[in-house]
This record gives structure tokens, sequence and C-alpha cells, in this order.
């Protein structure tokens, strides 16, 4: 039999209700007809004022989940309260500029008052800054930079992008800008950046290529390294890697990056050094300098904070040990000034020392000072020694100053670790340099030459992701980001710490109910802290 037809009824009663709603019928009842646009334009006004509503409810949320982060200033150090006020205007001043002349770009160019794509047009500067205006409370200036992530951020490019400084200024970015405010279009554009990033790991030994295109997913490394991979770029992903793998629940980002550890813990020496430049075919290190400074630097830091972004379990403790085998092989570099008997960091290639100590080691007094913790008593005053006497007498030999954080780096660590305020004023009169020699009316510029004040036109990314934060939370209380509930990303991007289990569980992160209990019922941020 063939399907039943409708019903004699239930026709009847669908062609009366359809026939109103027919042109023709409507044409012959002018009334009718009348009402029928007034109705089909109220339908439509209707539903577009849903989708509106729905648009603003999304806002709305966005707007709640920006918890009441401001700090008790009657709790604080009122000098701490007026330092961190001046550093909060200097964000403002640098991101009102980059907003004015670069919005969208990769940085600032102070000078000619535009920007510039150093970074193939992710917008750098902007994904770099989310987390510090998060943290100093700059709400409206946060939301325009959430939106700008949410409509804009597109990583279908044809750039060949560098692994290791995407990983951590954009994942890490966007990874710390969810971590604090749990809006999840930032996770969301987080994955979709790496899974961008993922074909590089797939090398013979899985050591990965440091160049990749975004669009194609060819990787390769530079050619001025002649074929092999950077210690540094290769070894540094685990914190944004491992972090994205705990949030999503998708283990293969923490696998390619612990994969990458565990090849070089095969064949890892006595001394825990290795030199800079790795095969890709081999997973084998080749002949080069060991360097605590440019290419070789977030390595050590890595093993360091992967322990400490894991809680410091036994799964973890591979990290640790790793760090303090390869903290004998930096006391080995040590060396001291003459006639001041300053300690500092040696470069080494084979058998021979280098007297050098890039600016980018000028990291290690702060890490020495973090990783100090672990020891014992007697073992962590030694370290924690070392790192005040390398920071008593960082001096480089460059004539430039491009606003790095390295320095100011440390001195928030020791100040954290130690409560020392010598580290506070140190860092207030750099801050004051900084205000003094690269304040320009269109944001911050550094020196080509400090003691000419010839200045260059470039506002780094990093002057607002790394130095102004630290020097921020330098004069913010201890329990803000607190350290036992947060682990630094090299570019200071700050990561939830989250307990990892010997069977790859990990479970709740660190300090959530405290944080939310610590700020439930407080004042809103007032816009002058």
């Amino acid at each position: 039999m063939g399907k039943k037809s409708l019903s004699s009824s239930s026709q009847s009663w669908w062609w009366r209700g359809w026939r109103y709603l027919h042109p023709q019928h409507n044409l012959r009842s002018p009334q009718l007809l009348t009402l029928f646009i007034i109705s089909f334009v109220a339908l439509t006004w209707l539903l577009s004022g849903l989708e509106s509503l729905s648009v603003e409810h999304q806002l709305e949320n966005v707007k709640k989940n920006i918890r009441s982060w401001s700090i008790v200033e009657e709790e604080d150090d009122p000098l701490n309260v007026e330092r961190r006020r001046a550093v909060k205007e200097a964000m403002i001043h640098a991101w009102t500029c980059y907003e004015m002349y670069a919005w969208g770009r990769d940085e600032l160019q102070p000078q000619t008052r535009d920007g510039v794509d150093s970074f193939g047009g992710l917008g750098a500067t902007l994904v770099d800054s989310l987390d510090t205006l998060y943290i100093m409370g700059l709400d409206e200036q946060f939301q325009r930079a959430r939106e700008w992530v949410a409509k804009s951020l597109n990583f279908n490019k044809n750039y060949e992008a560098s692994v290791f400084e995407t990983t951590i200024r954009v994942i890490g970015g966007l990874l710390s800008a969810y971590d604090l405010s749990d809006d999840k279009v930032f996770l969301e554009k987080a994955r979709d950046i790496a899974d961008r990033l993922l074909p590089a790991w797939n090398t013979p030994s899985g050591i990965p290529y440091n160049i990749i295109n975004l669009r194609y997913g060819d990787a390769r490394n530079p050619r001025w390294t002649g074929g092999k991979s950077i210690l540094a770029d290769a070894g540094s992903e685990q914190l944004e890697f491992i972090a994205l793998s705990q949030r999503t629940n998708d283990p293969k980002y923490q696998q390619k990056v612990e994969y990458v550890i565990e090849e070089l813990h095969k064949t890892f020496p006595a001394d825990g050094l290795l030199p800079i430049y790795i095969d890709p075919h081999t997973g084998i290190t080749s002949y080069s300098k060991i360097s605590f400074g440019a290419m070789g630097d977030s390595f050590y830091e890595y093993l360091l904070k992967a322990w400490i972004q894991g809680n410091k379990t036994e799964s973890v403790t591979h990290y640790r040990e790793m760090w303090e085998t390869s903290m004998k092989g930096l006391k080995s570099l040590i060396r001291k000034t003459t006639p001041s008997s300053y300690a500092y960091i040696c470069e080494k290639t084979g058998s021979s020392l280098s007297d050098k100590m890039d600016e980018l080691a000028c990291f290690a007094p702060g890490m020495l000072a973090l990783g100090s913790t672990g020891y014992g008593p007697d073992e962590a005053e030694k370290f924690l020694s070392l790192a005040e006497e390398i920071l008593q007498d960082m001096t480089v030999g460059t004539s430039w100053s491009i606003l790095r954080p390295e320095t100011v780096e440390s001195l928030f660590y020791l100040w954290r670790l130690t409560g020392n305020k010598t580290y506070q004023e140190w860092g207030w009169n750099i801050f004051q340099a900084f205000e003094k020699n690269s304040r320009v009316d269109t944001g911050y510029s550094g020196l080509k030459d400090v003691s000419s004040g010839e200045k260059d036109n470039m506002m780094q990314s990093f002057f607002l992701a790394e130095t102004l934060k630290y020097l921020y939370l330098l004069f913010s209380p201890p329990s803000f980001i607190s350290l036992d509930e947060w682990v630094f990303n090299t570019e200071a991007h700050p990561l939830r710490i989250a307990t990892r289990h010997a069977n790859g569980e990990t479970y709740s992160t660190i300090g959530q109910d405290r944080l939310q209990e610590r700020f439930h019922g407080r004042k809103g941020r007032s816009g002058s802290n």
C-alpha cells in the first residue's frame, strides 16, 4: 500500500490555514495583507532582538568571568601602592599607543607611529598583553582585546612561524588569559594554533623542527643552523602543551613535548649541560657551545618549571632530577669578576670557557632562587646565595637596550623568596630609567645606544607581556598570583599549577577554590591599583 494521505479533516485545517498566508488571497483582502506584513516585520524584529540578546548575553558572561582582582590597598605598604600605580599607568600609556597606532599588528613602531608584523600578523603584542591587562584590572582594555581575539585573530596564514616564539607568546598568552578569565574563546584559539604547530614534531627522532608554515604545515630548520634544531627552541614547549592537554583533555599535545624530554634523557650527560644544536633526525646533540643565554636558556628553565607545573609529584620527578644535574654543571661555569669578585656564568665550547654572560642569561638568578626551594635547607641556602651573588653585578657588554625583562624577572623571584626589599628598590630604579630614557609620546622605544640616548623604532611585545608585568608583581603582595598556585612560562604568562599523578591523570588546578574565596566579596577594581 502507498503512504496514507492526510485525513479530510486535517487536510481541510491545513488548507484553511495556508490560504490565509498565500499572496493571492491576501491581495484580494487588503486588511489581511496589512496584517500579514505587520506580523512579518514584528517576527523579523523579534528574531533580530533575540540574536542581539544572545550576543549581549555572551558578553555579559565574559564580564562576569572577569573576577574582582583588586588588591586591597589599605592592607598594603603605601609605597608599594604608589609604585604599582606608576607601573599600571605605564602599561596604560603603552597599550593606549598600541591601540591608537598599531591595533591588531604584532608590534608598535613608536617613531613612525605605525605597526609592523614581526610575527606574521598574529597580533603578538595584543595576545602577549592579555594577562597583563587582566592582572592590572584594566577591564575595558581587556574586553576590547578579547573581542579582537574572538573576531579577528586568524592563524590560517601562509607564514613560516617560529615554533618556539609562537608557543611562548601566542599559546602561552591565550592559555594564561583562559586560566585567568575562564573564557573558552582563548582556549579554542590556543588549540587552533597548537594544531598548526604539531607537524613540526613529525621528525625521525621526535625532536621538532623550529620553523613551520601555519597554513600548509611544512616544517624545517633555519639554514644558518646547518639543519639542526636549537636546544631552547626544541626543548621549551612543555609548559604550554602540557597545559593545553590538561585543559582540553586531549593527550596529543603533552605526548609530543614529553617525548622530546624522554629522548634527551637517554643521552643526558653527567653534568647536565647540552650543546645548543640537536640533530632532529638522530636526536643527538652536535658539537656547539653550551650556554645559559641565547639558544640554551629556557631549556633549563622548563626542566624546573615542568616539575613545578605538575605540583612536584612523583610523576614529574624526572624533570627535577634533570634540572638538578644541570645545576651541578652550571656551577662548573661560574667564574668571578675582578676586582669586585662577583659571580657570572660562562659559556663553554668543548673544554674551553668563554667569559661571556649575555643579557638573556640574566634570568638565571631567578631560576636558581625558584629552584632552591626543592633542596634541603643547607643546599637551598647555597643556591639562594649563588642567585643573589650573580644578581649583584649583572653587567652585560652591550651598548643598547630593548627593555628586556630578564633582570626584573630575577628581582621578582628574589624578592618573593627572600622578602628583601633591596630587590624592590633595584626594580624601581630600573623602572624610573625606562620612564626617563625610553618613554615617548607614542609609547616606549628601545635605545640603540644607552650613552647617547638614541632611540630605536620598536616597542617590543615582551615589554608589555613581561617587563611591566614583573614590575607590577614586584610591588604587589606575594599572595597575588602566588607562586604556590601559578607557574610563569618563559614569556611571563602565568599558568595554573595542576597536580599530576603516575597514571597520567590530572586533577583540579591548584588554588582555584582558594582564589575564588580570596576575592569573594571584595570591592570591584577601582582603577587606581
